[in-house]
């Protein structure tokens, strides 16, 4: 199955997410467009376009959102087609338009699907949230549109993901990166990319985590670190505007550190299906230090060091407001 297809299956108590997260290199600019649905459990369902972009600096620093009924939201399962009002997504790209924003993109897909959710836990219906990656290393073409300023895009690098479930969790962060320099030569690397979560959720009255999940590829090989007892035991440690982590499969280790612009912080909120709210931060123009180890004769040995200076995606969120950080959506 495509793993872009829709999930809902018409029921209250679903949330639905595809976005496509980039950074333009040539004006240092990020976006992050957002097709969503959520079918509450006390009202009728609805869908949105969101359109955020931001730059390191704060120069810019924009977030719109639009909100229509359920029924403008048509779904096309093969080949895959999202249509949200007049608005739509595609394996090959997306296009759209609402209020001052608009965007035409294209793209060809190259590496396979990534999953952060073990396919155990997804049977089990253990996740209450499912990530995924149709997309991960993209070279986005176009146009983009916002506050009548219009950008040309050639080959800015990026990633669409797909998610959906129940709930959000209590806390977390993510990560994104395909847009990785060697540390030394600075030669971009292509076909190379991460994406990580690392989330905290509410179990019994106690918070269970970070649990963190961390896909990629390097050096010509895939990286999933996605077992259930991995997941528990990749170090992780985030706030605000940072995250270091450590993530292990197989042979390979990564070690990484990602570091957000505070004036690039973009701030929404996000509604669960069951009426709980969370402040998200987000920013497309993060730094990223990434360190690829190979374990050999018993010795964790450095196979190569990454750098991305203001070309990598990241999000922070958690179940009250951020202090300092304005909120350009509700």
């Amino acid at each position: 199955m495509n793993p872009n297809v829709l999930q809902w299956d018409g029921a209250p108590g679903h949330y639905e997410v595809h976005y496509v997260s980039l950074t333009d290199p040539t004006s240092g600019i990020g976006f992050w467009i957002r097709y969503t649905m959520r079918a509450p459990l006390a009202r009728a369902p609805e869908c949105h376009l969101w359109f955020m972009a931001m730059n390191a600096d704060g120069d810019v620093r924009l977030a719109r959102k639009a909100t229509f009924a359920i029924d403008r939201l048509v779904a096309e399962p093969d080949p895959f087609r999202l249509h949200l009002d007049e608005s739509v997504l595609t394996d090959r790209g997306m296009a759209g338009s609402f209020d001052d924003v608009a965007w035409e993109l294209s793209w060809t897909p190259t590496l396979p699907v990534a999953e952060h959710v073990h396919p155990l836990l997804q049977r089990a219906r253990i996740a209450r949230t499912v990530l995924c990656l149709p997309h991960p290393d993209l070279a986005v073409s176009g146009t983009v549109s916002f506050a009548g300023r219009t950008l040309e895009l050639d080959g800015a690098k990026g990633g669409q993901a797909h998610l959906w479930g129940s709930k959000h969790g209590g806390r977390w962060t993510w990560a994104h990166c395909n847009d990785f320099a060697d540390a030394q030569s600075r030669a971009p690397q292509p076909e190379t990319y991460v994406d990580g979560v690392s989330v905290v959720v509410p179990r019994l009255g106690r918070d269970i985590g970070p649990s963190t999940p961390v896909v990629g590829r390097f050096l010509g090989e895939d990286f999933r670190s996605t077992s259930p007892a991995r997941v528990l035991r990749n170090p992780s440690r985030f706030g605000l505007e940072s995250w270091s982590f450590e993530a292990r499969d197989g042979h390979r280790k990564i070690a990484g550190r990602v570091d957000a612009p505070h004036a690039s912080l973009v701030g929404v909120t996000y509604d669960d299906p069951d009426g709980d709210q969370v402040w998200c931060y987000n920013s497309e123009t993060a730094s990223m230090r990434l360190t690829v180890l190979d374990r050999q004769s018993g010795t964790w040995r450095e196979r190569a060091g990454l750098v991305a200076d203001g070309r990598a995606h990241f999000e922070y969120a958690q179940r009250a407001p951020a202090e300092g950080v304005e909120l350009l959506l509700r």
